[in-house]
């Protein structure tokens, strides 16, 4: 198989594109921020944090020490492939201008590019990033050359270190409305159960997420794979959904047996959980009492 080329692309990572012949590398020039424009389909966030505040803070005092990636836009100015995140810090620094690196790159090879980079580059990725990430890289890869989608997992895999299956789990994040996509993000909906959810139409999976702000829950896998077996049958509605999610989830083996040993001073209806906040509360008035 020969080498892969910018004008044939089956260049397939960031890693390709830069080790072509070294008149394809692009020239570093210093670009007004102004020019500098976020690709229509960054997968990635730029978030005004601790982490940006510092970063802010090294540019201001040795400037910016790599430089990002762009390619020309037809109608004037560039698109920011690699470096939205070091374009904010000149922001908030007070700069007005970065270097970039300015490439001859198509459609696809700027996706791959953009993905590859800020993948290499990025300490911590969300899982909404990563998801986006990988299904733009293999769309650039199919559109590209790279043919079938077995062979664009493939290579996805074979580049990032993560398996096939675990691949296609993270892009199915991408089918998830945006109000459950946020709770992975957030640690309030576990991945597995994110999965599961996303086979859900999104008018089902706004049911979802209603139910589970309304009984302040997150959904266990099984309560998951309750929910897509129902839509599967076409059985899922508003109400089966809010039955599910309104359940009382059985409380961890170890949890049990601290609560079951003060069964006899309660009532025989309360939950395991009932019981625990009545004994914390009890315990909480007393350290209170004994601390006065």
């Amino acid at each position: 198989m020969s080498k892969p080329t910018l004008g044939n692309l089956a260049l397939t990572s960031f890693d390709d594109i830069f080790n072509l012949e070294s008149h394809t590398i692009g020239d570093i020039i210093e670009a007004p921020l102004s020019e500098l424009n976020q690709p229509d389909n960054h997968p990635f966030l730029v978030c005004d944090d601790d982490a940006m505040t510092r970063l802010a803070e090294s540019v201001k005092r040795y400037g910016v020490r790599e430089p990002g990636i762009a390619r020309k836009l037809a109608d004037g100015g560039y698109e920011l492939l690699c470096g939205n995140r070091r374009k904010r810090a000149c922001e908030l620094a007070g700069i007005t201008s970065m270097p970039v690196i300015v490439r001859e790159l198509t459609d696809d090879e700027a996706a791959v590019v953009m993905v590859d980079s800020n993948l290499l580059h990025r300490e911590r990725i969300l899982p909404s990033e990563k998801a986006w990430a990988y299904r733009i890289k293999m769309e650039a890869l199919n559109h590209s050359g790279v043919k079938g989608e077995q062979q664009s997992f493939e290579v996805v895999a074979s580049q990032t270190g993560e398996s096939k299956n675990q691949i296609y789990r993270l892009i199915r994040l991408t089918e998830l409305v945006d109000a459950l996509l946020n709770k992975v993000d957030a640690r309030q909906l576990a991945f597995n159960p994110a999965v599961e959810l996303s086979y859900l139409s999104y008018d089902e999976q706004h049911i979802v997420a209603k139910a589970m702000e309304a009984h302040e829950v997150k959904p266990s896998l099984s309560q998951a794979v309750r929910l897509k077996k129902l839509k599967q049958d076409g059985k899922l509605t508003a109400e089966v959904v809010d039955a599910i999610l309104s359940e009382e989830k059985t409380p961890p083996k170890s949890e049990r047996d601290g609560t079951l040993r003060f069964r006899k001073f309660f009532p025989s209806d309360y939950s395991a959980k009932q019981m625990e906040t009545v004994i914390v509360k009890l315990l909480t008035d007393w350290q209170a009492s004994a601390t006065a």
